[in-house]
């Protein structure tokens, strides 16, 4: 399943670290996919994408895809931010659950409330993607 791709202006204010593993990651999200890593020895998926399984310590990954969307578990706004961020404040930040076992923490671009229906959007900023979640009744 696609996520919704939407640019977003500017660079990111604290760009994330790309690694020769996590680029099929980043590459997806600028694509409109959300993916992880799944051990092929355990089938466990973990989030972010990890070389080896937290689970099993195997080495054996193949990517899956993700549904995209979940359930606002948590969240909270930031009013008093490092100075990276001071451009966005107030922001709000969360953790989605998705419904693939994953448990993971992102910007929220809305007023999503508590165990409120989400999806994943990837933001394409000048400098690459990000991605955050918003409600899902809006879009989709």
């Amino acid at each position: 399943m696609t996520i919704p791709v939407e640019t977003a202006p500017g660079v990111r204010p604290y760009p994330p670290r790309m690694s020769a593993f996590t680029k099929p990651f980043w590459d997806g999200v600028a694509a409109g996919l959300f993916r992880t890593s799944q051990c092929d020895t355990c089938h466990k998926p973990s989030f972010p994408p990890k070389p080896v399984c937290p689970h099993c310590w195997s080495n054996a990954v193949s990517w899956i895809d993700l549904s995209g969307r979940g359930t606002l578990y948590s969240a909270t706004t930031i009013h008093a931010g490092p100075a990276v961020f001071a451009a966005d404040l107030p922001y709000r930040v969360g953790i989605v659950d998705l419904p693939e076992g994953l448990r993971l923490a992102t910007r929220v671009l809305d007023d999503s409330a508590l165990d409120e229906a989400v999806e994943l959007v990837a933001l394409i900023h000048d400098d690459g993607p990000l991605y955050g979640a918003r409600r899902l009744s809006d879009h989709g």
